[in-house]
This record gives structure tokens, C-alpha cells and sequence, in this order.
């Protein structure tokens, strides 16, 4: 029997939206409000046309609503509110008044906050400015930029126009970043000029002449100054209209005309991980992630109107795109940009309390880290506006789970959540009707008709298998980028189990309707909570003429995943420090501090199939002491001796 951590108090259900939500089901449907959880998904699985339009109806979506679905039996093509009509900014801007809109706080503790009458304004200025360079509706806006206010303002803009969205973090090499916007082909940049990590400044800008030389779509860069500090200049680039974000003199307009888009209108690309080549362009559509968000946002978070909400995140990240649609459902959101223990292993506690952050999102690594740190929060902070903890990124562990009661807050609703880029949403979550157990994510997501598979596709109960969805879900990606008949987008999802969502998540669904996700099932690394691709990684250590070929995978460690990469090198050179360092220095500069590999060890020759493709999964596999499946399709089987039981991989 799972150990129960936490139950929301009769008051506590009796005041949540998800209890609101009910009687106004009750209302316009034959359903009884019995605040039981499993009464209320059960209802929205069997009548999913009702239930998404009640959350239009509920959430007060401003646009024009037609109650019409396409649900065909090849899921990938079902379309949820047919012809339904929208504006995703006009819906993020719900406010105009002078109370808080936007929070950003750097690690160094500068501060800054816009109202919601300055973010509409400034809002309002990026349309013009946008327009006055010709970016038109479906043209891409790329973002090459720090978790700051001007940003989410950038964002918001973008959307406001019909234009398509796509950031990446500054930390991001300059090599990750034109493999990702030189596919979406963008009209204009927006970068920092700069940003800082652990009190380091790192000039961005430096970046600037390689991606433009690479990326030949750009006509125009808007640089943005980091917050608090003066502008970096920028030398004239022959061709390339340059802006400074804080010196464009541009006219207020009164309001916004918010053109009513499509439902299934463009909102943003994002990307996978690249863990089999360039990263895939996923496109999402703005109603089906503005449906899904503020279902999670306000049934599954119960974030109400005036709540400040806080997760840390980057740009580069799809939790920054579901922290922006707090935004909609009158929240107040705060950004935190730099190193989260920066002087201070306590720092953004010290931030939830001053801000009265209601909802707290952070990584399950970030817990993990604290634990090993010993940090006692509780007694430090009063989190008294603190109502909801959310993990994600990588399996928060039962461990992770004592921590947070023990040592953050007795009484908090601790929301392990699960899902993806892929859907820039939730398949699993938390809810305030469910007790917190152990280890435990607490249910499947409203709407969401996930299950767990054996290989055969046997649905499974207290059994490991795959991660899957059997129905179609309005947050399901519109299209992958430059991808002819949905061959890549088919394949990444439908492949495994024929009209089946499948995952690539490694997961348990637990009797009493709770999950564990175990990993990924696939090749991606996970060190830290965040989600890598190996391809990253080879197209810099192949750059090295010394190195011959090479096999990165990612190894379980400490309740977490380390890198390890293997290198064969050209005869008659050897592994030497001055090789390492060199690796890990052009990895940490072109793809990112994140994919620099724990340690490096040379091999003798790599494992690979009889078509020549390198087998990660086996490697990884065997350093595991796991089965290797279909050893049998392996060209040279016998070379994985080589990575069994190695001492290096024994220490830390």
C-alpha cells in the first residue's frame, strides 16, 4: 500500500475550481458534483466533444466558439472545434489594469515588474513594430533570448499578429541554434546581448555574425539589453537592420485589434531533441494549447485570479511556453533568469517568499539537489501564499517526495507532472480531489485517454510498459516543419502501436490510478531533468580530427543520469587530458554546458547495425547489465565485452 503525504482538506475541495467546474457541469449536463476524481475523468473520456467545450465555456475564452469536432478514426487527422475562431495574445492579455502583470528577478537580484496596462502597451508597440517590418501572419519570429519581461512581451506580439514563435536560451550553442532556426527559415532575430550564469557574463552578441551567416532568411535583429545593465553595441551588419529593444520610439496604439485566427492557426514551433539528427520542428496550434493550458492551469493547478506564479525555466524549455498561459487565466507570473543556488543554495525560496508565489514549478533535479545539500527551507521561509509544488523534467523520486513534506512545506498539494515539447502539455499530473502519494504522479490528465502498454499493446496495470494515448488530444502538434505528409510526424508518434500515441516514456499505472514514469525509452539523454539529443553532441566531437568515431549514452547515477562518451581515435593517438578538456570545452561552447559528458573513455570500436547506424541503446543497455534486444541485427555483437563492467563508470 503506496504511503498517502497529503490530502487536500473538505474546504480546500469545496473552494477549488475543479469543484466549480463540476457544478457548472451540473448545470448544463446530466452530472452530479461528488468531488471524486475519478468520476469526474471517467466523464470527460466517454463525452470528450462536451467536456472541451465546456473548458472554452468555463475558462471565458474570448472568440467565436462553433461546437464542432472531427474525430475520424486515424486520430492524427481529428480537428477539435471546427472553424471555432480566436486570438491566443488577446486571451493572454486579460487584463489592462495597473496591478502586477510580469516579476523578473536575476540571479544577482535586480528586479523589475510591468503592470498589466504596461504589458499591453508594450504589447501594442511590438505589433506596430513588427508590422512596419513587414513580418506578416505565418511569417517565424525567432528568439535567441534570456528568461526576461521583454520577451514574454516579444511573445505575446508575435501571436498577436498571426505570426509564428520559436526561442531558444542563450545557452545554447551557436551551432544548436542554426540547426533549429535555420529549418523555419525566420524573417527576424530577436537576441540578448549578453546573459549571466553562477555571477559569469557570456557575450551573446559575439554569436551574432556566424548565425546571420547561416541563417539567410533574417532580414532584421532586435537586440534586447539584459535587465539592469546598459546595451551591448552591435557593429553594422551589410544587409541587416539592427533595432535596440529599449530605443524604439514607437506610438502606443489605443487597443490592439485582435484578428480572430483559425483555431488550428500556427502558435510556435518547438523542438525535439535531435537525438537522431537535426532537432524536428514541431508546430503547435494556438486554440488546442490554449485549451489544454488552461484546463491544466485552473482544474489540475487550481490557479485562480490574482495567484503569482513562478517556474524555473529558460526559453529554451516548453515549460517557459505553458508558463506563459498563466497569463490567461488573470495570473500574475514571475521569471527567474541565471543560476537557481547563485551565492545562495536557498535563492529562489527566498524569492517565493518575498513574491508570495502561489504556485512553485522547478525541476525534480533541482529537489534532488537540495536534498543532497541538506537545505531546510521551512522554518527559513513563511510560504504561506504556497499552494501548489510542481516537478517535472526527469522522475521525481520517493525520496524527492519526503524532502519537499519534510523540509519545504508540510501542507502543500505536490504536483509530480508529466509530458512533453511533443505536446507542450501534460498527460499526467496532479489534481486537488486525489490524495499525494509516495512516489507517485497522482492521475491521468482531464481529457487525456493515456494507458500503459506492454510491447504487444496490452493495456497494463502495476506492470512497466510504454507510456501511450489512445485518443486524440487538442494539443496534439499541428505539423512537424518541412515534412511532407506527415511521414516524421507519423513516425515519432503512431509507429510503435498502430493509431496509438505512443510516448516514448517508460512508465508504471499504479492500481489506484497513480503513474511512475521511469525515463525515456528511447536514446535521449536526461541529465539534470533536461532533455538532450546525442546528434547535438556528435556533430561537435566530429569535428575533432582525432577522434574517429564516437557513442554517447546516458548512465543512471546518484538518482539521476550522467553523459558518458566513448571515442575511438585514429591510430596512433590516445586518450589524453588535453584531448578531454578540448572536448568538453567545444561541446559546453557550440552545443551547451548541459551536454558536456561526465567522462570521456576510449573504446576500441563501436557497436552498429548491419546498415552501419551506431546502436545507443544497446551500449547503454550493457553498461546497465540489461538484455540486449535483437543482439542479432548487430554487425560486430562481440565488441559490447568492451563496455561491460567498467571502472571508470563505477566512480564518480
Amino acid at each position: 500500500m503506496p504511503q498517502k503525504l497529503w490530502e487536500a482538506t473538505p474546504q480546500i475541495k469545496s473552494k477549488s475550481n475543479l469543484f466549480e467546474f463540476e457544478k457548472f457541469l451540473s448545470k448544463k449536463f446530466n452530472y452530479k458534483p461528488k468531488k471524486n476524481y475519478k468520476k469526474l475523468f471517467d466523464w470527460t473520456i466517454k463525452n470528450p466533444k462536451l467536456f472541451w467545450t465546456s473548458i472554452w465555456e468555463f475558462s471565458n475564452i474570448k472568440g467565436i466558439k462553433n461546437n464542432k469536432f472531427y474525430f475520424p478514426k486515424e486520430i492524427i487527422k481529428s480537428k477539435f472545434l471546427v472553424k471555432s475562431k480566436l486570438n491566443y495574445a488577446e486571451n493572454l492579455l486579460s487584463k489592462s489594469d495597473t496591478t502586477k502583470a510580469v516579476t523578473f528577478i536575476s540571479e544577482n537580484g535586480y528586479r523589475e515588474e510591468k503592470s498589466w496596462k504596461e504589458l499591453n502597451n508594450n504589447t501594442s508597440k511590438l505589433v506596430k513594430f513588427f508590422k512596419d517590418n513587414k513580418i506578416k501572419e505565418k511569417d517565424r519570429i525567432a528568439a535567441y533570448t534570456a528568461n526576461q519581461i521583454e520577451t514574454v512581451e516579444s511573445f505575446i506580439a508575435t501571436s498577436a499578429i498571426g505570426a509564428i514563435w520559436s526561442s531558444c536560451s542563450p545557452d545554447f550553442g551557436t551551432q544548436g541554434v542554426i540547426e533549429r532556426f535555420s529549418q523555419i527559415k525566420p524573417k527576424l532575430l530577436i537576441i540578448t546581448d549578453r546573459y549571466y550564469y553562477n555571477g559569469k557574463e557570456i557575450n551573446v552578441l559575439e554569436r551574432l555574425p556566424t548565425i546571420l551567416k547561416k541563417i539567410k532568411s533574417i532580414k532584421s535583429v532586435l537586440i534586447t539589453n539584459y535587465p539592469g545593465k546598459k546595451n551591448l553595441k552591435q557593429k553594422k551588419i551589410k544587409g541587416i537592420k539592427i533595432f535596440y529593444f529599449n530605443k524604439l520610439k514607437l506610438k502606443v496604439e489605443s487597443n490592439i485589434t485582435f484578428k480572430k485566427f483559425d483555431f488550428d492557426k500556427e502558435l510556435a514551433i518547438l523542438y525535439s531533441s535531435g537525438t537522431t539528427g537535426k532537432p524536428k520542428c514541431i508546430c503547435h496550434r494556438a486554440g488546442g494549447v490554449l485549451l489544454q493550458h488552461l484546463k491544466e492551469h485552473k482544474l489540475h493547478c487550481d490557479v485562480k485570479e490574482g495567484d503569482n506564479v513562478f517556474y524555473f525555466t529558460t526559453c529554451g524549455w516548453m515549460m517557459w511556453n505553458w508558463l506563459m498561459t498563466f497569463l490567461g487565466s488573470k495570473a500574475s507570473i514571475v521569471l527567474f533568469d541565471g543560476f537557481p543556488m547563485h551565492k545562495r543554495n536557498d535563492l529562489l525560496f527566498k524569492i517565493a517568499e518575498k513574491e508570495k508565489i502561489s504556485l512553485f514549478g522547478i525541476s525534480a533535479k533541482y529537489i534532488d539537489q537540495l536534498k543532497k545539500l541538506n537545505v531546510k527551507v521551512k522554518n527559513k521561509y513563511k510560504l504561506n501564499y504556497l499552494k501548489i509544488i510542481c516537478s517535472t523534467g526527469s522522475p521525481l523520486s520517493s525520496e524527492g517526495f519526503d524532502y519537499v513534506y519534510k523540509n519545504i512545506k508540510k501542507n502543500v498539494h505536490l504536483a509530480s507532472i508529466a509530458g512533453g515539447t511533443d505536446l507542450v502539455s501534460c498527460f499526467v499530473l496532479g489534481n486537488i480531489y486525489s490524495p499525494v502519494y509516495r512516489g507517485q504522479i497522482q492521475n491521468n490528465g482531464l481529457g487525456m485517454n493515456t494507458d500503459v502498454f506492454s510491447e504487444r499493446g496490452k493495456s497494463l496495470t502495476n506492470q512497466k510498459g510504454e507510456l501511450v494515448c489512445k485518443s486524440p488530444f487538442p494539443s496534439m502538434p499541428k505539423l512537424f516543419w518541412n515534412d511532407k505528409n506527415n511521414k516524421k510526424y507519423k513516425s515519432a508518434y503512431f509507429k510503435k502501436y498502430k493509431n496509438v500515441w505512443h510516448h516514448g516514456d517508460f512508465a508504471e499505472r499504479k492500481s489506484n490510478g497513480g503513474y511512475v514514469i521511469y525515463g525515456r525509452s528511447d536514446a535521449t539523454l536526461n541529465p539534470g531533468g533536461a532533455r538532450l539529443g546525442t546528434a547535438e553532441i556528435y556533430s561537435v566531437v566530429d569535428k575533432f580530427k582525432e577522434v574517429k568515431e564516437s557513442i554517447v549514452i546516458g548512465q543512471k547515477w546518484d538518482n539521476d543520469v550522467r553523459i558518458i562518451l566513448f571515442v575511438v581515435l585514429k591510430k596512433p593517438k590516445s586518450l589524453n587530458e588535453d584531448l578531454s578538456f578540448n572536448l568538453k570545452k567545444a561541446i559546453r561552447k557550440d552545443a551547451s554546458p548541459r551536454h558536456v559528458p561526465k567522462k570521456i573513455i576510449e573504446v576500441s570500436d563501436i557497436p552498429r547495425t548491419k546498415n552501419g547506424k551506431i546502436v545507443e541503446i544497446a551500449v547503454r543497455n550493457t553498461i546497465e547489465g540489461n538484455k540486449i534486444k535483437n543482439i542479432q541485427a548487430l554487425i560486430n555483437p562481440n565488441i559490447l565485452n568492451e563496455f561491460k563492467n567498467l571502472d571508470e563508470l563505477k566512480t564518480p
